[in-house]
């Protein structure tokens, strides 16, 4: 069985005022195994923040299922989604949503508090992932005293603190400069190596490249997808290019 299985999922929007209806997803069906760091990519209004917003519990659909671990999401509900959400999901957004009133390290265990952890049982988990991600230093500082690399890696771990079966990012280096991107990027790398389940929804070719399999999404719809198999990165990109290409040309799908 998949880590995330996606069934028939359809998301159709109304007009309260109007009647207009509008489908932005339209019979998406994939897996994700775990292990694995996907890449979803597709145009402005191609229907893929639709999607992660209701991969993430955010939203429901008008039909389908998404079923984490074999659980529909849809059906979970209430005080316990919230609490679901944030022991079964990790979040990493473009622009970082870090509270600029708490310190950094205060930020990366707002998860655990939430949970009602013990303030030795959170920083027996924050210290080792402080460490991995280069943030030791910083911790005792606010958001708005650092780089904004910094500040994402501060929020990936925000992220991974509750050891989530998946992490969810939305545009995690559309903030960031080209090196700041690139250290993210390698972070990601390096913590899907180590076994974490990734999901990126990016416009960048570059932070696609980083990933093992790319999803495209057009009009609502799985346009196509590639693997990077034993390819590196810029052999992947170039893939990725053509492909993005053959979608701004073809009306149909692949």
């Amino acid at each position: 069985m998949a880590l995330l299985e996606v069934r028939d999922l359809i998301k159709i929007y109304s007009s309260r005022f109007s009647g207009t209806q509008v489908q932005a997803l339209d019979n998406v069906n994939f897996d994700v195994q775990e292990g694995e760091f996907v890449a979803i990519m597709g145009e402005s209004g191609s229907g893929k923040t639709t999607l992660l917003n209701i991969l993430a519990a955010l939203d429901r659909p008008t039909a389908g299922k998404v079923l984490l671990n074999g659980r529909d999401l849809a059906k979970i509900r209430g005080k316990e989604l919230a609490a679901f959400r944030r022991s079964h999901l990790g979040f990493v957004f473009q622009d970082f949503n870090l509270l600029d009133t708490f310190t950094n390290k205060d930020n990366a265990l707002l998860p655990l508090v939430l949970a009602k952890e013990k303030y030795p049982v959170m920083m027996k988990k924050l210290t080792p992932l402080a460490e991995t991600l280069g943030i030791s230093s910083i911790l005792k500082k606010y958001p708005y005293e650092v780089s904004g690399g910094q500040k994402q890696r501060v929020s990936i771990a925000r992220a991974l603190i509750t050891n989530p079966e998946i992490l969810l990012a939305d545009e995690p280096t559309g903030a960031l400069d080209s090196r700041s991107s690139e250290d993210v990027l390698n972070l990601f790398t390096r913590i899907n190596q180590e076994g974490q389940t990734i999901l990126m929804v990016t416009h960048s070719m570059k932070a696609a490249s980083y990933a093992g399999r790319v999803l495209f999404i057009k009009d609502g719809r799985v346009f196509h997808q590639i693997y990077k198999g034993d390819r590196s990165s810029s052999e992947f990109y170039e893939d990725i290019s053509r492909t993005l290409t053959m979608m701004s040309r073809k009306g149909e799908r692949a």
